[in-house]
């Protein structure tokens, strides 16, 4: 059996809901990804994680007054429910908290890689708050990051992505009081990461980074590779082994790092071809650089892909009265537009290479496009079909006035549409367009053969059409499945075809001749 490819995307913190930046980010154009590899038959492991020790989840809780358990599994299921009703499925969720052996595994290889010499103590200043009598750590401190001067946290800052888990923070405040932090000295467990240039640098160069992704890379080779802190002192989080560090956590950028390598378990299951990682911009250090390091650190070296998205920005007219500002939750939209429609304006609106806005205008729009164009000609073919046929698809050769040209121009998106599903070339906002173009030159075919059906003599050519844009929609079943799976599979019941087919030209094929057609109650895209 073929090694899987592997495909992840980062592990969403598990102190809030999802948002809309999450789906237009890793999590949407991840499964499009993961369903046409499987469409075309490729073994494929699709893998996440929910962040569940991070310092967020900690400072949710001191600020609700709640334990941070609690806000861990609430967040945790919310996170599940909101991912499913996406149609984002995986084939693996790791779940710090109670995945069997998570905690036992993370800690062995804590310790295995600290008894190889790969983690070194250090002693560095450390924000603390006086006021809070707490180390102020990852969320728990706020500042300006010392790279590009923006604000930031003691994490990786978002708008570099450069890690500030040394004390490097200018300026740091308590996030929960807002006090001026005292700087005092800590020891903790750091990985230098300078140990690892030569091997990153060759690394990154055999990943084709995306140039923003590359430029940060090599500014941190040119600037010397940081020692990143692996550890803190704190009460939330797993324990760090041994005693000499007793009352220290596993730091949440570790588990960032060993959650996906869990999730496939190199240890114990064969490498897969090819890893392909997908992240927004701000998570990319975890991603690109501390991964990896872990991986070359137990002597395992992947040829990988990173598909890195940029920040969406919200408008004004994203918030509605009562939200918070700049948050649009993920389940409101869903359970208001349906998952089609937001799959499709996060895919077709995806900020790749710059930071783009979001709008619920934007978002109405996708919808009115589904029911005005994709939907309104299949209610126009299925309502035909009934009328001429009494429901059931003709006994015809497909035909009609412009459909050599037609089929010609469909099997050349066959072609494209392979390209942009390619993770070599993965590009969903392409396969959006072209979809969108098969529809819209289909419908315009339904109009213009429409007329044969008042000719006396214009019958037969009226199936041939009927037919042919039958063919059409079968077609569409599968190749917009990865984009859409839930108006796909509805259009794929409706035809009476299997669902999941591959994305090729074979697809492009009606229902057998005599089937009874069993179009939906209502539109078969979105809601």
């Amino acid at each position: 059996m073929s090694v899987p490819l592997w495909i992840t995307a980062t592990p969403p913190a598990a102190h809030g809901e999802l948002h809309i930046g999450h789906l237009a980010g890793p999590y949407v154009a991840a499964d499009v990804l993961s369903r046409a590899l499987r469409a075309d038959g490729r073994p494929v492991l699709f893998t996440t994680g929910t962040a569940e020790h991070g310092s967020s989840v900690e400072l949710r809780a001191l600020r609700t007054g709640r334990k941070p358990e609690e806000v861990a599994e609430g967040y945790r299921q919310a996170i599940c429910a909101d991912l499913l009703r996406a149609g984002v499925v995986f084939d693996r969720i790791v779940h710090p908290r109670t995945a069997d052996g998570y905690g036992s595994w993370v800690q062995d290889l804590f310790t295995r890689l600290r008894n190889e010499g790969v983690l070194a103590a250090r002693t560095r200043l450390m924000p603390y708050c006086d006021t809070c009598d707490r180390w102020l750590h990852g969320a728990h401190a706020n500042g300006t990051c010392p790279h590009c001067a923006l604000p930031c946290d003691g994490n990786a800052c978002p708008s570099c992505a450069r890690p500030n888990s040394s004390g490097e923070l200018l300026e740091p405040r308590c996030a929960l009081c807002d006090t001026p932090a005292a700087m005092r000295r800590c020891r903790r467990l750091h990985l230098p990461l300078e140990s690892f240039r030569d091997q990153l640098a060759d690394y990154w160069a055999a990943a084709e980074l995306p140039p923003r992704l590359a430029a940060l890379c090599e500014q941190l080779i040119e600037d010397g590779l940081p020692d990143v802190a692996v550890c803190h002192p704190g009460e939330w989080g797993l324990p760090v082994p041994g005693e000499d560090f007793a009352g220290h956590r596993i730091d949440a950028c570790f588990e960032a790092a060993a959650i996906p390598l869990f999730g496939y378990r190199l240890d114990l299951n064969a490498a897969p071809e090819r890893a392909v990682h997908f992240c927004g911009f701000d998570h990319a250090f975890c991603q690109t650089v501390l991964l990896p390091a872990l991986m070359l650190a137990q002597g395992i070296k992947l040829p990988q892909g990173f598909c890195v998205n940029e920040p969406l920005v919200l408008d004004d007219d994203s918030i509605l009265p009562g939200e918070q500002p700049a948050t649009v939750w993920a389940l409101d939209l869903l359970t208001e537009f349906g998952s089609d429609s937001l799959r499709r304006h996060v895919l077709q609106t995806r900020p790749v290479g710059r930071a783009v806005h979001f709008s619920r205008a934007g978002l109405e729009q996708a919808r009115q496009t589904l029911d005005a164009t994709w939907n309104g000609w299949l209610i126009r073919l299925f309502a035909r079909i009934r009328q001429d046929c009494a429901g059931r698809v003709p006994d015809a050769e497909p035909g009609g006035a412009g459909w050599p040209r037609l089929r010609e121009l469909l099997l050349r998106t066959a072609e494209d549409l392979a390209v942009a599903y390619s993770p070599d070339s993965f590009d969903p906002r392409r396969a959006v367009a072209l979809l969108d173009e098969t529809v819209r030159s289909v419908d315009d075919f339904a109009h213009i053969n429409a007329h044969e059906r008042r000719r006396p003599t214009g019958h037969g050519r009226s199936m041939a059409a009927t037919v042919a844009q039958l063919e059409v929609a079968g077609a569409l079943s599968a190749w917009a499945r990865p984009v859409m799976p839930e108006g796909a599979d509805r259009l794929a019941a409706a035809l009476g075809l299997p669902t999941g087919r591959a994305i090729t030209a074979e697809a492009l094929a009606a229902p057998a001749p005599g089937t009874r057609l069993s179009p939906p109650s209502g539109p078969v895209f979105g809601f």
